[in-house]
């Protein structure tokens, strides 16, 4: 996933805001559940949720305001009710900005955790 820096998206000095990683990482999944046929919007009407259980990120280099960067997202590991998520964002010159890792749990409406259902599962593994 591509996405061009903006104002917004940095501090006083130009360099991205640490925390908007978290969004850029976020909506790489999205793109990723999107590219398999799987709509996130779909399966929370359905009561099938995936949210963030632990998020580890490494700043390998700042970014700036007017850069464009490139998020791609795969998957490490499919579990019974886990999905596990390797994130690299790198810069227009391919320079590593960030490395992350992300774990993702499948819950109920009520937020109780829950297996991956099986025609999700199969598209992700």
């Amino acid at each position: 996933m591509k996405t061009k820096i903006y104002y917004h998206h940095t501090d006083c000095g130009g360099v991205v805001y640490y925390a908007n990683y978290l969004k850029f990482l976020e909506e790489a999944r999205t793109e990723f559940f999107e590219s398999k046929g799987i709509s996130i919007k779909e399966l929370s009407e359905k009561g099938v949720l995936f949210v963030v259980a632990r998020q580890e990120i490494d700043y390998k280099s700042p970014s700036f305001y007017g850069d464009t960067l490139t998020t791609d997202a795969k998957l490490e590991d499919v579990g019974a009710a886990k999905i596990i998520f390797l994130n690299e964002i790198k810069n227009q010159n391919n320079k590593t900005i960030a490395q992350a890792k992300t774990t993702m749990v499948c819950i109920d409406k009520k937020f109780k955790p829950m297996p991956i259902p099986p025609d999700i599962r199969s598209k992700l593994v």
